[in-house]
């Protein structure tokens, strides 16, 4: 099968350099070594950019075939590369012209980009999330809310921004560096001290809850994953934990998938407080798929390789594209 990796590290190929630009990418090796399994696996691969030359790309990579079903598929890595909703840009290219993908779709992943529309689906289930507000100047009341506080931007992912906060003055600055730097609104939070656990989820009508993972903190005071802190992060796994919380956590974890619409593989990250109350923070709709990260960690321990897991994802990408039983 032709297969094209998309991702993006080169970001002239726009007409203009115009919006918001994107902080993500995947990691060059990370890429490579997806390119080299799925080579290994025979298929013919293909690593492009997801920019305005992608169609044309893939139109020459994998021709169209009259009457029959497409000639490849992408495994999709784009983050995108500036603009409102950059997850959803490469998926959506793709569903206009036919290109079968992996991953969410444009709509699973404009849900989960939106941490306050996430947080309001699952609410509406009666998934527990912290208390939150959402605040475009610093000095806006923040009703009920309790210090200590966790300030993030509303649209990114990877930690980008993320601050705790301990009291009024510290709160106002952090929105204002938000508001100015990120250019949008800020997303204001109840900190949740306790356990951090994230779980890696695989499929889609049936979902494998991936062996769960705790953030290790060690000593450090800050019990928080800022983004500079991510690279450096310990994790434990498989994680020891109580069977009736396990079930919680698994079950509250594929409520949040399902309710943000995602699909093939996503990440739930949670926090446990001290009383054992779960509480979502956010889910990502595209994980990463470093040989250090948490997602790759969760396969590995429930025995996937790293070649294994990416033709998993193939396959399920596969199997629910062409509707196969």
């Amino acid at each position: 099968m032709r297969i094209a990796v998309v991702w993006n590290d080169d970001h002239t190929g726009v007409i203009n350099r115009f919006g918001q630009p994107c902080r993500q990418e995947f990691g060059r090796e990370t890429v490579k070594s997806m390119a080299a399994v799925l080579q290994e696996g025979g298929h013919e691969t293909l690593v492009c950019q997801g920019d305005k030359g992608l169609l044309a790309t893939l139109e020459q990579f994998m021709p169209p075939r009259p009457n029959a079903r497409p000639s490849g598929i992408v495994f999709n890595m784009s983050y995108g590369i500036q603009g409102e909703c950059r997850l959803t840009h490469v998926p959506a290219m793709l569903e206009m012209a036919g290109v079968p993908y992996t991953g969410s779709g444009p709509l699973g992943h404009g849900l989960t980009l939106d941490k306050v529309i996430t947080k309001r689906l699952i609410c509406a289930l009666g998934v527990p999330t912290p208390n939150f507000r959402v605040m475009r100047r610093g000095t806006e009341s923040t009703g009920s809310l309790r210090f200590p506080m966790v300030v993030k931007p509303r649209h990114e992912s990877d930690s980008c921004g993320v601050q705790l906060v301990h009291e009024p003055a510290q709160l106002r600055q952090a929105v204002d560096v938000i508001v100015t730097q990120y250019a949008q609104e800020a997303l204001v939070e109840e900190y949740i001290e306790g356990r951090e656990i994230t779980i890696a989820l695989l499929g889609n009508r049936e979902l494998e809850v991936l062996p769960l993972v705790e953030q290790d903190f060690g000593d450090h005071k800050a019990r928080l994953l800022t983004r500079g802190a991510v690279a450096a992060a310990k994790r434990i796994c498989p994680v020891k934990i109580g069977s009736k919380l396990a079930t919680r956590l698994r079950d509250i974890s594929i409520a949040t998938f399902r309710a943000c619409h995602c699909r093939d593989y996503a990440r739930v990250d949670l926090r446990i407080d001290r009383s054992g109350q779960p509480f979502v923070l956010e889910i990502n709709s595209m994980p990463g798929l470093g040989m250090r990260g948490p997602y790759v960690l969760a396969a590995t321990t429930a025995g996937y390789s790293f070649s294994s897991l990416v033709n998993r994802i193939l396959d399920i990408a596969y199997t629910r594209s062409f509707d196969i039983h």
